[in-house]
């Protein structure tokens, strides 16, 4: 095989926020087996590599930066014989700047300073970094590269400045969070600054989850035709090669197809609970298994990021839950070699009604009663989770979210959601997904109709309209923004409309107090989308 004129290695790596040796020791790593192994030229990390991503008002802190001072020293003592291009946080005299330098024979030679800083949806660039205002371009082999920081590459002025500057190559260090159809857009988005340069990029993107985020990796190599010449596997690190021969042209590797939004999103919950549990030490996780489909698909999903030996699942029927329910729940359980214990909360619901009994005279049953019992079984797997250490996972939807269609301190208990930014219609798509690789969710749970199974012959659409019509609304109001007007032009009842929003509205205190969740939409409850509680907003529409 005749020898690259020109080989880099794009090193997608699994981080963790602020934990300098774990991060040091994979940076060490992947360099190695770069130049030892793969004989690599240079070896391009992504963003904030040193430090992982997001810090949040880590940031803010000057301690921070001595110690990633520390590591970035460390590194450049392993750099001989190959070129390595990093990011990290960098503390200058007008502010802090997000940060890459090249370094060769053990020294800095070029530092770059990202331009364009986000400060939309989860991005809060601006509020910690001093924007750089030159472009980079550094040569090796005979090849001259010009180095950009994620949102670099989104803006056209940016990107056509660098090659103004003597680029005849684009490297792209990335954090760039993973949302549905996000690794389309990014291509779309490398099609139209390939247009307007002509210029090859490499995107090198970090993988993993962090709190809420995932990043997706899919770092990539793309020629000055818009071709795809390498590409590496989404949510798993990989070391990706990429070959330029004399003309700085990139020699064609395997390349994988963009996954579909059922795998992609999928994996990206996998990951993202896997991430949360295991970088936060938990042993492993509780989950209410109902013989439902929400808690159904999230056991299914924490079974495979954590291994079904890490999870217990707890069966807590009532007088309400029916003997399919129970039957369903053991039978995913032990299909998926899951642990379960089954605790009635009968007797504990009788003794709280037995305790209120005066204060409720003369009164009906009402919802109070049914949160009662959603509140019981918060207690219990609290109870678990403070003797045995594991996390309980919340197993409530997104659409249940959104319309508060959910038991503060009772179903919405758990240190982490895992189909928070899912929709209940997704949540069937997951299901089957997952279902056709191996069937570990029972057929009944997937066609039965819905219920929360909290009084006699209770139904999901009693009280909600049909959720693929619920679903279509709640994405125009909360992922697009639109008025009920024009929601109502879409053909939707302008009574269910105003209904559907009215709960959104009148329920963002209940999402202020639930778990974290993986976000995997572009407006998911959080981070994303911050409204007050306490607003007159579209009062007089409501009405």
């Amino acid at each position: 095989m005749t020898k690259p004129h020109l080989r880099v290695v794009l090193a997608q790596l699994n981080l963790t926020v602020a934990d300098f040796d774990g991060n040091l020791a994979k940076v060490l790593k992947a360099i190695k087996e770069a130049r030892d192994k793969i004989h690599a030229d240079l070896i391009i990390f992504p963003e904030l590599t040193i430090t992982s991503y997001p810090l949040e008002d880590l940031l803010q802190r000057e301690d921070l930066y001595i110690h990633v001072n520390n590591i970035l020293n460390e590194i450049i003592k392993h750099t001989k014989g190959i070129d390595v291009l990093i990011g990290y946080p960098q503390a200058g005299d007008e502010g802090n700047y997000n940060a890459a330098s090249w370094i060769r024979n053990e020294k800095i030679i070029k530092t770059y300073h990202k331009r364009r800083l986000p400060n939309y949806g989860v991005f809060d660039e601006q509020r910690y970094f001093v924007a750089g205002n030159e472009p980079v371009v550094v040569e090796i082999n005979n090849i001259k590269c010009g180095i950009l920081i994620c949102e670099d590459a989104w803006h056209a002025k940016t990107v056509i400045q660098t090659k103004e500057a003597g680029a005849e190559c684009l490297l792209c260090l990335n954090s760039s969070p993973y949302h549905v159809n996000k690794a389309t857009q990014r291509l779309e988005v490398f099609k139209h600054r390939i247009a307007e340069t002509g210029l090859p990029i490499l995107y090198v993107n970090l993988v993993g989850g962090q709190d809420e985020l995932v990043f997706d990796g899919g770092s990539v190599a793309i020629n000055q035709n818009d071709e795809i010449c390498a590409q590496a596997p989404f949510f798993t690190e990989h070391l990706l090669i990429v070959d330029f021969d004399k003309n700085a042209n990139i020699t064609t590797h395997d390349i994988l197809p963009i996954q579909s939004q059922a795998e992609s999103v999928y994996q990206a919950l996998v990951l993202g609970v896997r991430d949360y549990v295991q970088k936060n030490n938990f042993p492993g996780a509780i989950i209410g298994l109902s013989g439902g489909i929400d808690s159904a698909l999230t056991l299914a999903i924490a079974s495979d990021a954590l291994g079904s030996d890490k999870v217990t699942a707890m069966l807590m029927p009532s007088q309400y839950t029916s003997n399919m329910s129970v039957e369903d729940a053991k039978k995913q359980a032990k299909t998926l070699g899951v642990k379960y214990e089954i605790i009635s909360i009968q007797n504990i619901f009788e003794t709280f009604l037995h305790e209120l009994k005066d204060v409720f005279v003369n009164t009906k049953p009402d919802i109070t009663e049914e949160n009662i019992q959603a509140r019981v079984r918060g207690i219990l797997l609290m109870a678990l989770s403070n003797k045995f250490g594991k996390i309980v996972l919340a197993t409530g939807n997104k659409s249940e979210m959104a319309v508060g269609y959910s038991t503060l301190y009772g179903d919405m208990v758990g240190g982490f959601c895992v189909l928070k930014d899912v929709f209940k219609t997704l949540v069937y798509q997951l299901a089957e997904y997952r279902n056709n690789i191996s069937p570990v969710i029972p057929r009944r749970v997937i066609v039965r109709p819905p219920s929360a199974e909290l009084a006699p012959d209770q139904f999901d659409q009693d009280s909600l309209p049909p959720y693929d019509v619920l679903d279509k609304i709640l994405d125009l109001f909360i992922e697009h923004d639109l008025s009920i007007e024009d929601i109502v032009q879409y053909g939707f009842d302008r009574e269910v409309v105003k209904k559907v929003v009215k709960m959104v509205c009148r329920n963002e205190y209940k999402r202020r107090q639930s778990p974290t969740g993986v976000r995997i939409s572009e407006k998911a409850f959080g981070r994303d989308r911050r409204y007050p509680i306490t607003s007159a907003y579209l009062k007089k529409e409501l009405m």
